[in-house]
């Protein structure tokens, strides 16, 4: 935490505070780290534990405030014992049972604003010179169905039953606000997502091609270390450059994006990606026209949602309301088989991007979607092992990952989480075909020894980017495995090959 940081914070009237680099900055170096200013479950969260935010069954409850907890070990960690628990427990504020605990429950939605309001009273001087001059646009969300929601949950909720009217009205807004606007996600060891707010992570600007990667260290102590951000520069940076995070979903198209963003952070993106209309390139929002061979459709106004998209080769026109709609209907093909594994799960996904080729350019953000789940699935799914895939899906595999990188290449460059898993799910099938190859006399000694390198150069790659990642979560864990993988290869290069 001590470590030199390598930003200022300027500011100016259009964007307010930002943050550039004091220095070149190469990929891979770190800019800060930082400690959480509170943290907790998100909006909308289904029944989890208090302490560690597992799932629960809320069979066993805190013994102090009867809240939901694993065990003795959750209650008594700091984040619930120092906090909700003992306003909870002197209220007399009970949870109340529910029928279903994987669904959303409202009970939650308390739980990190309340955090946030008795850190504030833990931790003044960093509520004065790092949370209160966050943005909170409580102007723009008093019109909002937001804002509704959390008056009955939130507001009336902790000044009514738990007796916190020390609390205001508009305080408690605003810290309901400055959480949508500024919180980000994190991971646990269990996987589950909670929200954390950090003070300089929030500083950075919005871009839609990010410049910095973020990881959350989560450790489950409950104490003031246990969510630490790490943020690095993912590509060099020169002195004096704007830091840029993305606050959004970069595999989305522009009209999803700029929505998501419009509604949830209450401003309108205009990136060089999102004024862009093919999308830097990526073809991210693109439709293959269906009047004519050769042509696209592509927005006449990329920075609207109303405007409209003509192709390229003929007179067909369409507008970006209906574009919006294709766009929902395919998500809700592919949310519909998000939770479809095993050889289901590819055959599902692989129906949807069939179903969908002659709809979307190839580059389409859906198309890209679906490569970015069937690059984790081929060679991991009972029958579809890398050892059990025939050369041809060997090849579709590796075509899917060099396609998901392509876009990525442009999108999430340099050292991004899922361009690291990308290159891991790529050395595999790579190895492998180079194998088959050589075994069939299509490829000589030399020309193996070449593609067996590039393989074993692309875990190299992954390797870096994944190390970054905390040991704690699967992406940290699989870097250590591929970095011992990746000696292994190294150091046995040569009997790999007498033996291939």
């Amino acid at each position: 935490m001590n470590q030199k940081e390598l930003f200022n914070i300027e500011r100016n009237d259009k964007v307010g505070r930002y943050a550039v680099a004091k220095e070149n900055l190469r990929a891979g170096d770190i800019i800060f780290s930082e400690k959480p200013f509170a943290y907790g479950p998100k909006s909308d969260s289904p029944c989890i534990c208090v302490g560690c935010y597992n799932f629960v069954d809320c069979t066993n409850l805190c013994k102090t405030c009867s809240w939901p907890v694993c065990n003795a070990a959750c209650e008594n960690l700091p984040s619930h014992r120092e906090f909700e628990c003992q306003v909870f427990s002197k209220a007399g504020v009970k949870f109340q049972a529910v029928e279903d605990p994987t669904e959303v429950c409202l009970q939650y939605e308390c739980l990190t604003p309340l955090r946030v309001l008795l850190s504030k009273e833990k931790h003044p001087k960093r509520w004065d010179e790092e949370i209160s001059m966050m943005e909170a646009h409580n102007d723009l969300r008093k019109n909002n169905p937001i804002w509704e929601f959390n008056q009955h949950n939130v507001v009336e909720y902790l000044r009514g039953p738990c007796k916190l009217d020390r609390f205001s009205e508009d305080l408690i807004h605003t810290v309901c606000g400055i959480l949508e606007i500024n919180a980000f996600e994190a991971r646990t060891n269990s996987g589950q997502l909670i929200r954390c707010l950090f003070p300089k992570l929030a500083i950075l600007s919005h871009n839609c091609v990010s410049n910095i990667h973020h990881a959350v260290k989560y450790i489950g102590t409950g104490d003031d270390d246990d969510c630490c951000v790490t943020v690095r520069a993912a590509i060099d940076i020169p002195k004096g450059s704007q830091l840029n995070s993305s606050y959004t979903y970069s595999l989305w198209p522009t009209l999803v994006r700029r929505e998501f963003l419009k509604e949830s952070k209450y401003f309108d993106c205009t990136c060089e990606r999102c004024s862009d209309k093919t999308e830097l390139g990526t073809h991210s929002g693109t439709l293959k026209c269906q009047k004519c061979d050769n042509g696209v459709i592509l927005s006449t106004e990329p920075l609207s949602d109303i405007c409209e998209w003509k192709c390229t080769h003929c007179e067909f026109k369409t507008n970006a309301v209906a574009v919006r709609k294709v766009f929902a209907a395919i998500q809700t093909e592919i949310d519909n088989v998000d939770c479809t594994i095993g050889p289901e799960g590819i055959e599902a996904r692989e129906t949807i991007y069939r179903k969908y080729r002659s709809v979307l350019h190839p580059k389409n953000s859906y198309m890209t979607i679906l490569r970015s789940v069937l690059v984790q699935l081929y060679g991991k799914t009972e029958g579809y092992t890398l050892e059990d895939l025939p050369d041809l899906l060997l090849e579709r595999k590796v075509e899917l990952c060099q396609q998901l990188l392509e876009v990525l290449d442009i999108i999430e460059p340099g050292c991004s989480r899922i361009r690291g898993m990308t290159l891991y799910e790529l050395h595999g099938p790579l190895m492998i075909l180079a194998r088959h190859q050589y075994q069939n006399d299509a490829i000589n000694k030399d020309q193996f020894k070449k593609e067996l390198k590039k393989a074993i150069n692309t875990l190299e790659e992954a390797v870096k980017i994944l190390k970054q990642e905390p040991e704690t979560l699967p992406e940290g864990q699989l870097a250590v495995m591929a970095a011992e993988a990746f000696k292994q290869l190294e150091e046995n290069f040569d009997l790999l090959v007498e033996n291939a």
